[in-house]
């Protein structure tokens, strides 16, 4: 049916993952219409939590099956967290309502409010549709676009982890209400992952774009998978120049280059995957139109015969504008939030720089699993302390802390019990949140600059935050009246400034819409938005980066009128931004 390898003879299952911001939702819907067009029956289901499949095709889609219009055969459907958080809770609950006490019931509760029940229970929606054969008996074909890597592995990794801590006894375990449902879904929860092991029931497709970043979170991702038994994988090199665009074009040819090269470095354990390789297009991939043609043979059409040669660099307001306004106050928390591989470590690491050549102390920091901050800044600066939220390292640190505390003046067995509950996976999600809550505390004093993880995970980050600051509140003795809570610091601009990171694309920038009414139903205002990458913003002769540069002023313009307050542009570079030089040519 296809030329394509990911997409020959292939099982019911299709399972896409990566880094984020490669394409994989776009490789997903296209992939899911192309098996449509053929005859097949197809569900499309996304599990990301900042899920932008229904904006692709541009209806809404949300946490029930719905066809697609004009493309017959085809469903879709997005696994909403909140929703099966809900659901699951409910689940959990009602059977015991009214049967325990109304105390224990509300302790029951509060122990499901957390990201760690959300995780839970979308990843007990997606498992049921891999093996509950009744949800998907109208289906030939099961197409999955999922969250950013990280987050994909983290629940795939969660049958194991949930296992070992179930086999050892729960105890008096703070997770109680999880560990309630997971019980009795635990062998739903392996027969999944073994329905993804099996290479004649599903195929894992990883993709990356033809950058260091990528293709070494693809390695990484693919050895994390291969671990859990996940070995039969593809590889899609998604988004490459063609080499025709570089004639008379040094952008063009500079890009061309810098991906051959990272071609060529590809880790060895990539190399012995089937492989596709697809071309970037001059056109946004939004609508059927347009995903239809993403897997078409580029030969087979030219869409770009006739265009004018030659973009010159339109002026916009300047990242380094932003800087100067946001230094006026000598330190605060300065927060990079958005869509995965929009380039938030680079902006991170770039603002770092220069604020610390202005002389001041900057902490340079990540909450996000696949960032790479000492790599991109290949360098150090005097005043400039870079490190990350590991979380491995913040669980253990948080396990022996409470160890030290609460288990000194406990026996043996209440020791146990104790060591019991800090094994649950629960615990990371504390602990993590403890380590964003004590480095966001230092922006009294200096300069904090966070990279964010991909949106969904932020997310579920804000959602602890404004959890522990309810909490708070409601123990508060009355008498106190000056106290700040993380939140607090969050919804204060003159403490915290959010700058949400896009793409001039349609769909980056629908995404950071939607994270910005997120932010804003939280009580925290977005002081700025920052365009990367912008073609519109530099000078280039190829007729596909031309129209490309032509398609990207509607979606700047929307950002300008629509939805920043304050924002700047940052124009796609020749040479890539690694290293503390070329770090600071980004502020020019």
């Amino acid at each position: 049916m296809s030329k394509l390898k990911f997409l020959s003879n292939s099982p019911r299952f299709l399972f896409f993952t990566g880094k984020g911001g490669v394409g994989k939702t776009s490789l997903a819907c296209a992939a899911a219409i192309s098996l449509a067009d053929s005859g097949l029956r197809v569900l499309l289901v996304s599990t990301d939590p900042a899920s932008n499949v229904g904006q692709v095709f541009g209806i809404a889609i949300g946490n029930n099956i719905t066809l697609i219009p004009n493309v017959p055969r085809l469903s879709a459907l997005e696994i909403d967290p909140q929703a099966a958080a809900q659901a699951y809770r409910d689940k959990i609950v009602s059977p015991v309502r009214g049967v325990l006490p109304d105390s224990v019931v509300k302790s029951i509760e509060e122990q499901l409010s957390g990201a760690c029940t959300t995780e839970i229970a979308s990843f007990d929606e997606f498992t049921g549709l891999l093996v509950d054969s009744n949800l998907t008996a109208d289906y030939d074909h099961i197409v999955f676009d999922t969250a950013p890597t990280g987050h994909t592995i983290r629940l795939l990794q969660l049958p194991g982890a949930w296992n070992d801590f179930l086999e050892e006894g729960k105890g008096d375990a703070s997770c109680l209400g999880p560990l309630a449902g997971l019980e009795k879904q635990h062998s739903q929860y392996k027969s999944a992952v073994d329905s993804l092991a099996d290479p004649k029931r599903s195929r894992l497709i990883l993709v990356a774009r033809a950058q260091k970043t990528a293709l070494r979170e693809a390695a990484r991702t693919h050895e994390e998978l291969a671990a859990i038994g996940l070995t039969k994988q593809f590889l899609v090199i998604n988004g490459l120049l063609p080499q025709a665009e570089t004639v008379h074009d040094d952008l063009a040819i500079a890009i061309f280059h810098r991906e051959q090269k990272a071609l060529e470095a590809m880790p060895a354990i990539l190399n012995q995957l089937p492989c596709d390789r697809i071309n970037l297009k001059p056109f946004n991939l939004v609508g059927l139109s347009a995903l239809r043609q993403l897997l078409i043979d580029d030969e087979l059409f030219d869409s770009t015969k006739g265009m004018e040669s030659i973009h010159h660099a339109i002026s916009f307001p300047t990242l380094a504008s932003l800087t100067d306004e946001m230094t006026k106050d000598g330190c605060g928390l300065i927060m990079l939030m958005g869509k995965g591989g929009v380039g938030k470590t680079t902006l991170a690491a770039s603002l770092a720089v220069s604020i610390a050549k202005r002389g001041f102390s900057v902490h340079l920091t990540t909450s996000d699993p696949a960032a790479h901050l000492h790599e991109t800044l290949s360098g150090a600066m005097s005043n400039l302390v870079v490190d990350r939220i590991d979380p491995h390292v913040e669980t253990e640190r948080y396990r022996q802390r409470v160890l030290q505390s609460k288990g000194a003046k406990l026996d043996a067995q209440a020791k146990a019990l104790l060591e019991e509950d800090l094994r649950s996976p629960c615990t990371e999600e504390i602990a993590v949140f403890q380590a964003f809550s004590r480095i966001i505390r230092e922006a009294g004093k200096k300069f904090v600059i966070m990279d964010t993880a991909p949106t969904g995970h932020t997310l579920l980050l804000l959602d602890a935050t404004g959890a522990y600051h309810r909490e708070i509140i409601k123990q508060m003795d009355q008498s106190i009246t000056h106290y700040t809570t993380p939140m607090m610091q969050l919804q204060n601009p003159k403490q915290t400034k959010i700058l949400i990171v896009t793409l001039a694309e349609a769909t980056p920038v629908m995404e950071a819409a939607n994270l910005q009414g997120d932010l804003r139903r939280a009580g925290i205002e977005p002081w700025a938005w920052v365009i990367n990458n912008s073609i519109a913003a530099a000078t280039v002769r190829s007729p596909l980066l031309c129209q490309r540069a032509g398609n990207e002023l509607a979606e700047i313009e929307r950002v300008a009128t629509q939805h920043a307050k304050r924002y700047a542009v940052v124009p796609l570079l020749a040479d890539e931004p690694i290293g503390i030089e070329k770090l600071l040519q980004i502020m020019q």
